[in-house]
């Protein structure tokens, strides 16, 4: 499998489940400003969307978005337990927990990286993060590791590739210590160490 991301992108996510899966795919490096792959190629003529991940699978498809592509990997390697099994509450809860990431903390970080932001304008946004970053504390207070019990799934490699931006942008983890820990966690298993030295980031 061929992945297209950019280092530190949300597509790190993607990286380490493709690695947890037990797959080292072939990586493409996407700039995200000219929207041009590593040799010059047009990116837009593979994902129309002009953006990472996007994984090109052994017979030539193409999938986007990260949670389709992490479920489609974790549904590929079942006994991995990246995922719970389809049609069950438990893999709904790992569909909650992936739509709240996406919608309510990935694309709240979005605003922090566009030039000419005004600060005004990105604290609102530093504040909404804190806030999402409260829940998620709070759905860690029973001391489950994961975000869905004592399993590391498809859901905390997401996490864990967006809470990453925080120190970036001006959010402390320190204020979430367990998320902070959870942070730790994700961070020190071997696919995760794997995938942050293959993208340079380590």
């Amino acid at each position: 499998m061929k992945l297209y991301y950019a280092p530190g992108a949300c597509s790190l996510a993607s990286h380490i489940v493709l690695r947890e899966a037990g797959i080292e795919p072939s990586l493409v490096k996407v700039s995200t400003k000219t929207h041009q792959t590593e040799d010059g190629g047009d990116f837009y003529a593979i994902n129309p969307k002009g953006y990472v991940p996007t994984l090109e699978l052994n017979g030539g498809e193409i999938l986007t978005e990260g949670p389709a592509i992490m479920q489609y990997v974790a549904d590929l390697h079942p006994t991995t337990g990246l995922a719970p099994a389809p049609g069950t509450l438990e893999r709904a809860r790992l569909q909650e927990q992936l739509a709240f990431i996406g919608t309510e903390i990935h694309k709240s970080f979005s605003p922090l990286f566009t030039p000419g932001m005004p600060e005004e304008a990105k604290a609102t946004f530093r504040d909404k993060i804190a806030g999402r970053f409260d829940l998620v504390e709070k759905g860690l207070a029973d001391g489950r590791p994961y975000l869905l019990g004592d399993r590391f799934s498809v859901a905390d490699a997401y996490l864990f590739a967006v809470s990453n931006w925080a120190p970036g942008v001006g959010i402390e983890l320190s204020r979430w210590p367990k998320l902070a820990a959870l942070q730790a966690r994700v961070a020190a298993r071997p696919a995760a160490q794997a995938a942050l030295t293959a993208e340079g980031l380590i």
